[in-house]
């Protein structure tokens, strides 16, 4: 499978109202073991290294990676498996939860603002100002607490706040901001079988927490909400990709392949150096050769 057939299966189209049940969290394209996307995924591991390196070295291009999902769906595990070679010089990883009263005291994209990489490095965030239409919109009572005039909580808030989101990432991509976001897509059954094994494994017990199982009422809410968000805010500049997330192994092969073919696109090198600082390198190696 080429890489625009295997693409075709996650992004979600520009432009286009698409439902998440067209998407297979269980789909593993043409792998037929985790083994052998695993040996793929050290592969790709091995070039996300190299064009970090390069990313690093030529200064201009940043790159942001941002993750959104259900509970349990495996961002965590993602992050850690696919970026496991990389630099940590060159990378930095941000989480968002419930806002601060500092950051309630600003707009809503202020404290991920904060948080963009700068050129030559790697950002990740995990969850992002996407909160705002997903988790917001199915708790109102959050959207009430937030200090913005009354007349500005009216229901053309979500459209408003899709526009404002494409309009920052379209300003971040024409300032050298390559933006990619994942959607991990886990079903309810996978979700209530890793919610089990947090609570029967003593070693997995800190990761389970009430809430989440009480989120579990809301599944239907989160659903649409992330459709509308996904088909509002999936543009050529910024798309989504949906990632089956019931295998882990694949959700790691399938991110760490479109990391990879998109830092490709930015035709990363190393900096030429001058004929002026060629002869001065020159000249360095003569004298550390000469060292007594």
């Amino acid at each position: 499978m080429n890489h625009d057939e295997f693409l075709k299966h996650f992004i979600v189209p520009a432009g286009k109202k698409i439902s998440l049940g067209d998407y297979d969290p269980k789909f593993v394209a043409h792998y037929t073991s985790e083994e052998q996307a695993g040996k793929d995924l050290e592969a790709g591991v091995v070039r996300l290294t190299s064009y970090q390196d390069m990313l690093y070295a030529q200064d201009q291009w940043a790159v942001l990676i941002i993750f959104q999902a259900l509970d349990a769906a495996g961002k965590d595990s993602t992050i850690k498996h696919v970026m496991s070679g990389l630099n940590p010089q060159g990378t930095q990883v941000a989480s968002f939860k419930a806002p601060s009263g500092e950051e309630l005291d600003h707009d809503y994209l202020w404290r991920c603002i904060r948080h963009l990489p700068e050129r030559g490095r790697i950002g990740i965030f995990n969850r992002s100002y996407y909160e705002e239409v997903l988790v917001v919109r199915v708790h109102p009572a959050i959207l009430e607490a937030q200090k913005l005039p009354p007349a500005m909580k009216d229901k053309g808030i979500w459209r408003r706040r899709f526009r404002q989101i494409n309009n920052f990432e379209r300003y971040l991509t024409e300032n050298g901001t390559l933006v990619l976001k994942f959607f991990l897509h886990v079903s309810k059954e996978e979700q209530k079988r890793r919610f089990l094994e947090r609570i029967d494994k003593p070693d997995k017990n800190w990761k389970f927490s009430a809430q989440d199982v009480k989120e579990r009422a809301y599944w239907n809410d989160y659903v649409r909400a992330y459709e509308d968000a996904l088909s509002h805010t999936s543009t050529e500049f910024a798309p989504w990709y949906v990632i089956p997330a019931d295998h882990k192994w694949f959700t790691r092969i399938a991110v760490a392949e479109i990391i990879t073919n998109a830092m490709e696109g930015l035709h990363l090198a190393y900096p030429k150096v001058s004929d002026e600082q060629r002869i001065a390198l020159l000249q360095a190696k003569v004298l550390l050769e000469n060292e007594s």
